[in-house]
Parts: C-alpha cells; structure tokens; sequence
C-alpha cells in the first residue's frame, strides 16, 4: 500500500515538472519541438494571355480594352468552343478602312489644324491611340459626296479633246494635300481609285448623271486613266489599284455611267489592260465594284480569255444580295482575288442594329468569304450629312461627323471598321475558326505572329463561350449585339 502510494505521489511530481517545463518554455518564447507550425497557402496568380477590346451596341462601352485576366487553362466547362487554329491558312489581308470621299476632305479641312492632325493621326496611324486604317478607296474625279460633279477634263459642249491635252487633276487639289497627309503617317497605305463617270463628252448622254462610254472613245478613256495614275504618282501618290466604273449597273445617281458586263470586258482586255501593260503600269485592275446580287457579272469578265489576264479579281458592294457571293466567285476563279469596297451606314440607322449587321457582314462576313480587304462608305461628313452632288446621297453618314473646328463625333462605322485596322494590319492571314451559333467570327495571324479573333454576338442574350487555341482555352462572355476583338501572341 505504501510502495502503491509512493508511486502515485511520483507520477504527479513528473507530470506537474512536464507541464512546468511547458509553461516555462512557452513564457520564454522557445520553439517548441512538438507543435506543427500552419500551413500558408501562396495567393493564386491568373495569368493574362488574352488582351480584349469592346464595343457594345447600347454605347455603353465603345472600343475599350477590357480589365481583368483572360488566362488560357485546361479546366474543363461545358461552354461553346471557338476553336481557332492557324494551321488552316487562307487569303492574306490588304487593309480595312474608308472611302475619302471629296467631301469628306472637305469637311476634315475645317477642323483646325491642331485637331487635324490629331484626327489624322488616330486614323491612320500605329500607336496605342490610332485605329490604323490601312486601305482607302479614293474616286477618279467627282463621287456623289463631292460637293458637284466634275471629272478632269470637262470641256465645253460639242468639244473634244483626244489628245487629253486639257486634263488636269486641279479640281483635286485638296483631295492630293490630304493624301500626302496620310501618306507621311502611313507610307503603305494602299489606294484604290474608282471613276464614277467618265467625261460627259466621251459618254452617249449630255449629262453626268447615267449614259454610256461611246465605243469610239474606249482607247482614250483608257489613256485617262494612266494619265491619272502617272500624274498622281508625280505627286507623290501610288494607286495601288483601280475599278472601272463604280457602280456600273447603277445609272441613276450623279455621277455615274452604266457599263455593261460586256462592254467592261471589251473595255478592260482592248483598252484599259494593254494601256497599262504599254506603259509599264504595276496597277491592279478589279473588275465589277457593285452588288453582291449580280456574281454573274464579274464571272462573265473573268471567262473571257483575252480579259482574264489583266484582271486582278472583283469587288463588290452589298446593298443587295449576299455576301456568299464572294465564295461563288472566288470558287469559279481562285488564282483571283475577291474585295469588298463600299457599305454605308444610314443616317436613320440604329448603332446598335448597324453594329451587328455591318460586323456580321461587311467584317466578318466579307472575311470568311475570301475578300482581302473591307471598307465602309465615306470617312467624314457634316451634321447635315453633307456635302453631297444634286441627286447624291442625302443619307450617307460618315464614320466621323465633323461639327465645328474644335469638335467631331465618332459614329457606328468607325467602330465596325476599328474594331479590325486596329488589330490586324495589311499582310496579315485570316486562319482558321469554326462558326458557332450566334457567335459569329473571324481570325487571323498578323504578320508578328499575334493571333487575333473578332466575334459579334447576333443573339439576344449573352454568350458564354470559350476560345480554344492550341489545346487550351480561355473563358469569356459578350452581351447580346456587342463585339470583341481578342489577340494572343
């Protein structure tokens, strides 16, 4: 009983000694050997791979890169793919951008000159601040957005002038100081040049508006033209291309001049194309430049044997028809190429219903359909929508309203065609991408190697959706009518 005591009394003395030993370690801030220090968990970082550009149709948000990280991942979800895959090579891209129009230069002159080149400089130039257009169309003569109607050798009635000894580019004057403008900003711009009629003296009607060219006035038409590019490259301006007739089965403005498919192959393989091949011209011609309803029109001039070697391929318009059409005649011709020139927006258009159509289809559209260029209508106008010929368009409204000297508005066809000058300049590749539902799409390679994907949301609520390149993909949304511009390296 004693030794059983004596054991006990033992037993506590060692525990209390142990938990001594405790306090006192614990008082003296040591480490003790036995307790498990906490885990610390390191914050997750999210790699941004993906920059993303937004314009969505309400205004709300115009062409701004979005914050946040977009890190390409392996996570799977049950979201719609876009998968791009630049492997799939097809047509290299020429440009994006406008018509400058006469009035257009116009209208940009009253700004001052301060604002001027600003405005310049965002359009046509490369910093983080420009939308780099890269392709202009300019007309050959007079458009209906000049202010009246003129070519460059207007003569008195019942004159002619075969030799051309009175053309003169003076009524272009300001046209030719603002394209050496643009031309200091960006050197490889390219120009395309478009009549909208020939002289009223070589035409069958008395009129600017409608007629057509007499047969017996094709040769020096043809000499016209090179008279007209050589002149402009004396000043300093290279015409990259031209179009015969803007137009050509649209007589009712002023200008214009109808021209036949028939009477543009024999102008073109009798004319136009040995006046250029006889002196030295490198400068494309490009059949057609009118609506996608009538494919058969281009196709009748490329299946003319004599015609189809001066011709570099068709331009098209889409006030009617569908832009497939361009397929129907790239898959008829594929050693030629297909453009696509002109779109305007309405001066009674939504911004909202205009952003979706003309991305889905002067955009996106015209891209999956093998075109090498987009271009909407004139770059700028007045509030008044202006100027404009007698009978010219009264509905046509710029990409820029110019509103006093100091003040200008950006309108939807800025924004349509930003959101890819911006993005993808001139020798870039259009890759491959698949369409999925509403998302309608586009994507490219640029020429450093970036990857860039344009997609509209058609539908009528937002979209979820992953873009999937090289096996991993990136998750990202677009509300309903709006339009993202997506580039990775």
């Amino acid at each position: 009983m004693k030794r059983n005591l004596k054991n006990t009394i033992n037993a506590l003395f060692f525990a209390a000694a142990i938990f001594a030993q405790v306090k006192c370690s614990s008082s003296n801030d040591a480490v003790d050997p036995v307790v498990t220090p906490p885990v610390v968990v390191p914050p997750v970082t999210v790699t941004n791979d993906v920059d993303f550009w937004l314009t969505k149709g309400d205004q709300s948000v115009l062409l701004a890169k979005q914050t946040g990280s977009l890190g390409f991942g392996t996570i799977s979800n049950n979201f719609t793919n876009i998968e791009v895959n630049a492997s799939q090579k097809y047509q290299t891209i020429d440009g994006f951008g406008y018509t400058l129009t006469g009035g257009s230069v116009d209208v940009i002159n009253q700004l001052s000159a301060a604002k001027k080149t600003a405005l310049l400089q965002e359009l046509f130039g490369s910093g983080e601040n420009s939308i780099g257009v890269s392709y202009i169309r300019i007309s050959i003569g007079a458009s209906d957005l000049n202010a009246s109607p003129f070519t460059y050798n207007d003569l008195a009635a019942g004159e002619t002038d075969l030799d051309l000894a009175k053309f003169n580019l003076d009524k272009d004057k300001t046209v030719i100081a603002l394209l050496k403008q643009i031309l200091a900003i960006n050197p490889k711009i390219l120009i395309l040049a478009t009549p909208w009629s020939a002289p009223v003296w070589m035409k069958d009607k008395d009129s600017f508006i409608g007629g057509q060219l007499q047969p017996q006035y094709y040769d020096v038409y043809a000499r016209y033209f090179v008279k007209y590019i050589q002149q402009m490259k004396a000043e300093g301006i290279t015409i990259d291309a031209v179009t015969p007739q803007n137009e050509p089965l649209h007589d009712g403005n002023n200008p214009s001049m109808y021209m036949s498919a028939l009477q543009q192959t024999n102008f073109i393989k009798n004319n136009l194309g040995p006046a250029f091949k006889a002196a030295n011209l490198n400068v494309k011609i490009i059949a057609y430049d009118h609506n996608c309803d009538n494919p058969n029109y281009p196709k009748a001039i490329l299946a003319d044997a004599a015609a189809f070697p001066f011709v570099d391929g068709s331009a098209f318009h889409l006030y009617a028809g569908d832009i497939s059409a361009l397929t129907n005649v790239y898959n008829s011709y594929p050693t030629k190429n297909v453009y696509f020139t002109e779109q305007w927006t309405s001066s009674t258009g939504d911004f909202g219903g205009d952003l979706k159509w003309h991305v889905r289809n002067v955009i996106i559209g015209s891209m999956r359909n093998y075109s090498k260029n987009a271009l909407e209508w004139n770059v700028a106008n007045n509030s008044s929508f202006g100027p404009h010929t007698d009978g010219g368009c009264t509905m046509c409204k710029g990409a820029l309203t110019i509103n006093s000297s100091e003040d200008f508005t950006r309108n939807v066809a800025y924004y349509i065609i930003a959101h890819a000058s911006k993005f993808v300049p001139a020798g870039s590749i259009r890759i491959g991408s698949n369409s999925s539902g509403n998302l309608q799409n586009a994507a490219f390679i640029t020429p450093s190697g970036s990857k860039v994907l344009i997609v509209e949301n058609d539908g009528s609520s937002t979209e979820v959706f992953n873009i999937k390149f090289n096996d991993k993909w990136v998750e990202t949304s677009l509300t309903a009518g709006s339009v993202g511009t997506y580039t990775w390296k």
